[in-house]
This record gives C-alpha cells, structure tokens and sequence, in this order.
C-alpha cells in the first residue's frame, strides 16, 4: 500500500509479554490489522540478543541468528523473545499477503554478548559527560569483545569480531576508548561527541565493520523481503555509514525500500542537519512534535499550553515529506530513560493531531492499544507502571481518517486554547471532517465547510447535537473541555 494516508502501527512495547509470540499473534492479527486503517507494521528487533528471550533486542548479539541457533549462555533457546525463524518469516508473509508492509527494526551502532579477550586491550577511561576527556592513564584491559557465535559457527557468516571491531566498550558503567580508535565524527554533538552509546560499539571507520553490516543487510532482505526499515539510534552513527548502508540494500532488492531512523533529539535543526548529511535517504520520528505532546499533557495548568504552538519547532511543519509522526513509542514510556510520557487526557487529542491531517506518515504505538502493567527497578527502588487502553477511540481516527482525511486543508489555529481544522474531501473521498479540540474549557471555533446547508454529526459521539452550515458553508463546531470532536457531514 501506499504510504499515502497510510499508518504504522508499531507492534510492540518495551515490555510485551514474551507468550504467545509475537511473531504468531501478527501472523493471526493480520487481516485485522490491515481493515483498522493499518498499511504497515513495525516489527521489533528480530535476531538474537544478550539477554535471549528475556529481553526487547537492543543488545544485539547476533544478526545473522533469527530464532535459529541455541545461545550460547540461555542452555537450549533457540527463539528470541518473539518467536523463531519459522514463525518470523510466516508472520512476514502473513502480513504482506492482507497489504502489509512490514518494517524491520535494525541496530546497527553495538553489539552485546561477547566474550572475554584473551589478550589484553588498552584503553582508557572518558567522561560519560565529555567523551573527548581521557580521566587517566591508559590500562590493561580484557573487554569482552570476542564474538565468535560457536552455535552457529560459520552458517551465513565466517565474520568473528575482536577488539579492533570497536572504538570503545562499557565495563562497569564506565566508557574506555580503544588504544589507536578515535570516536567517529558526523554523529550528535552531545556530550562533546555522541559517537558512543553502549556496549561494544562499532567502529565504522573499519572497513570490515562496514563490509559486514552491509552484507547481513543484504542477507537479511533476502531471507525476509521486508519492505523496509527502521533503524535504531542513529545520532551515535556516522550519518553517511547509516546512508550508504540503506541505499547499499535498496541497491540490492532492486527497490525503493522505506526507511526512518530514530535520531532522539528535541532539536529540529539537529534532525534538519543529519537529514541534510544523508540526502534524504532516510525519514525521521518527529521527535519534538513528541515533545510538544508532552508538554501540553504535563501543562500546569493545562490551558497554559498555547494550542496553537502544537506543531511550531517541528519536523512536520518544517519537513512533512520526510516525517514519521507519534505520540509515544517504547523509549517514551514510563520507566524508561528517555520517558516522557503523554498524560491519558491529552492522549486521543495528540493522536487526532497526527491522524486527521495532512502531514507526515503517522505511526500508532501498540502501548497505546491495549491495558497492560509491568514492573522494573530503577533508583534502587521497584517501581510499576500502568499502559492504558486507547484503542477505543485510536480505531474511530482510523477509520476517520480512511474516510475523510483527503483533500485540501483548512486550519483555524486562532485561539490559544481551542483550535480546528477542516479537511474538504476530494472527488474519490467527497466527504468533508472538521475538528476542533480544547485544552482548557469547552470551546468552538466557526469553520468553512465549503458545503452550504451541509448537516453534521459528531463521530466521536462526544456531542449529540447536530451541526447546519450556512448558505455560505461556515458553521460554528463545539467541543468538550480537554477533549475533541470530530464533525462529519
């Protein structure tokens, strides 16, 4: 499907329950998923982690192990948190066969898992704050930067990686740099250079590293034909490594795959530049639109958020073409390090804002869809937290939004509080929506339907009363205090 009018549906959360896999439940989920108004599915990571079945799969382990091989220190698990190869690959086909397009999450900035060296390394230690600042001498080490994948031996790949793989590792919270590694530039300038994040991290300016990534993308499209990617962490990674390494595999499946990248930044002009540094070749998550969400759920008090501002400093205003708008996804919610979490009031009205529009490719976070509650340590404390339910109201936007989302668009952004917008339909979709949303008390803003004596109806079922246009198609359309409605001729 098109990516026109089209939705992502991220299909997990940071902690989705391991059973049944997930890779059945999206093969069952399917055709479901695709007649809510989906047109693709953002899949988590698929190869083998360091923490087996047990974790999301961001410590990446393995690449090249889809649910395949045993790991090495997990006894006899071959399945990876979501299931193996097998039902990986049915899952795939499954999806593409309803009108799917799948999207595959790659990590390609560290690795985890390896072992121990044999031979001492030297490295020093830097500042986590300032990782240009060496505090000390150089030392000794034995990193664990030994991958040699024993259970799938040489299948795939007869790459084994060592300690001139990587620039630098983490041991005990701390960051050593490699003797003779210098951290990459082209990647954020936060903490001085943010070339490093975790783990053992790759060192592009190895052209093994370089070689291999760009075959396991190879190898990886052709055992699973996923129709495109997203690609974690970006900002740690040499932005153009990360635009030869997408262009190299859409070289080699004869097509234009899609791709967006994660680059966490509030910043738009830092996402303005890395899109810059890689041509396009890659869309973004609007990341400060993320944060505009938050800041208006979080306002004390909740009017103080000027609606209006909603979409000011932000790569769907600036970029449309090449954004991926969300409201929360799994480094956003609680208990996460990047938490920033929108609040349940304001929720539906950042997804209205992201799914009754024009701009940008809107993606729908699975965190949001169901009720779930998880626990996790942090601060020496334990602490839980509680997902929430939307699908209620995400599915009628859905379907709002297959309908009525077509054609010009007509925004009144004239008031700080309550602000509205009108979407006029066009010769295939003729209907007309207006939206209009509050954040303070219930408001109303007077629109152009540009279809005189049209009556609407409020698709939310929020109001019951029913609108009239004027002989001129203006009408006056309410809605509730911090809420939304949705009018429809």
């Amino acid at each position: 499907m098109s990516q026109d009018n089209g939705v992502i549906y991220q299909s997990f959360h940071f902690y989705s329950w391991a059973d049944p896999p997930l890779w059945q439940r999206l093969k069952s989920q399917a055709t479901n998923l695709r007649n809510l108004g989906f047109s693709a599915v953002w899949i988590p990571p698929a190869y083998k982690a360091a923490g087996g079945p047990a974790t999301t799969g961001y410590d990446t382990y393995d690449l090249f192990d889809l649910g395949e091989f045993p790991t090495p220190w997990h006894g006899s698990a071959v399945r990876t948190k979501y299931g193996d190869k097998e039902q990986l690959l049915a899952a795939i086909e499954a999806m593409q066969q309803a009108g799917l397009q799948v999207y595959a999450d790659v990590v390609l900035n560290h690795k985890f898992g390896g072992c121990q060296a044999h031979e001492d390394v030297w490295a020093v230690h830097v500042a986590s704050h300032n990782r240009n600042l060496e505090l000390g001498d150089w030392h000794r080490r034995r990193p664990y930067t030994h991958f040699d994948f024993c259970k799938r031996g040489d299948q795939y790949s007869s790459m084994k990686w060592r300690h001139w793989h990587f620039d630098a590792v983490e041991n005990d919270k701390c960051i050593f740099k490699i003797k003779g590694k210098q951290f990459e530039q082209h990647v954020s300038s936060e903490n001085h250079n943010y070339d490093f994040l975790m783990g053992c991290d790759l060192d592009y300016d190895h052209p093994e590293v370089v070689g291999e990534t760009q075959y396991w993308g190879r190898w990886f499209w052709d055992q699973t034909h996923v129709d495109g990617f997203r690609i974690d962490a970006v900002k740690h990674v040499r932005s153009f490594a990360t635009r030869d390494w997408i262009n190299h595999v859409r070289h080699h499946a004869g097509k234009d795959l899609f791709a967006v990248s994660e680059y966490w930044s509030d910043d738009v002009e830092e996402l303005h530049r890395y899109l810059a540094n890689t041509g396009g070749a890659t869309k973004l998550f609007d990341v400060p639109l993320h944060y505009n969400f938050h800041r208006a759920s979080t306002a004390t008090p909740w009017e103080s958020f000027d609606l209006r501002k909603i979409f000011d400093q932000t790569l769907t205003s600036q970029q449309p073409a090449l954004s991926v708008a969300f409201v929360d996804n799994h480094d956003s919610q609680p208990l996460e390090s990047l938490q920033s979490w929108v609040e349940n009031w304001f929720k539906p009205m950042a997804y209205a804002l992201i799914l009754l529009r024009q701009e940008s490719y809107p993606c729908v976070f699975e965190g949001d869809r169901r009720s779930d509650t998880y626990e996790k340590d942090k601060d020496g404390k334990r602490h839980h937290a509680q997902l929430t339910d939307h699908s209620a109201i995400i599915d009628q936007l859905l379907d709002a939004r297959r309908r009525y989302n077509h054609g010009d668009q007509h925004d009144y952004f004239t008031h700080p509080n309550c602000i509205g917008w009108i979407r006029t339909g066009d010769a295939q979709h003729p209907g007309v929506m207006a939206v209009v949303m509050s954040n303070g008390e219930a408001g109303w803003q007077d629109m152009n339907t540009f279809r005189p004596g049209a009556s609407f109806v409020d698709l939310t079922g929020h109001l019951s009363q029913t609108i009239v246009a004027d002989e001129n198609g203006w009408a006056r359309f309410h809605c509730p205090a911090r809420s939304f409605s949705v009018w429809v001729a």
